[in-house]
């Protein structure tokens, strides 16, 4: 099995995709007015507007800005050298500066426009490089 995307729903698709190329300094492919995708190396990040949630069916199933549970991560190259652009784009929602964790990952942690938690992390130890070897 692959883990092939993690899709945000959001009531404002432009502003949130302008968000993440500006944090992650990476362009998104726009397939529709209603869905843009950023293309990993391991998966993507989809984001769509709550227009793609009619192709499901009628009763609402995903509510945009209300996730409370789930970490976005990206492994960057330098978390440190990125923390700038992240500060400047999240401000006030900057939740932890670059700091390196217990496990080994030197993790950068704030909030995009809708409130999702995004985790930008460059494995710093031995054991943290080995493991995303």
């Amino acid at each position: 099995m692959t883990l092939s995307s993690v899709r945000i729903i959001t009531d404002d698709i432009k502003r949130l995709v302008n968000f993440y190329e500006i944090a992650l300094g990476a362009k998104f492919t726009w397939f529709t007015d209603d869905f843009a995708e950023l293309k990993t190396s391991r998966a993507a990040l989809a984001i769509g507007s709550t227009r793609t949630l009619a192709f499901f069916g009628e009763t609402p199933i995903a509510v945009p800005a209300n996730n409370r549970s789930v970490i976005i991560e990206f492994q960057v190259d330098n978390v440190d050298e990125q923390y700038p652009a992240v500060a400047d784009i999240a401000g006030k929602d900057v939740v932890q500066v670059p700091t390196t964790m217990p496990w080994g990952n030197r993790s950068l942690l704030f909030r995009d426009p809708d409130g999702n938690l995004v985790n930008l992390f460059t494995p710093v130890t031995q054991d943290a490089q080995k493991r995303f070897e």
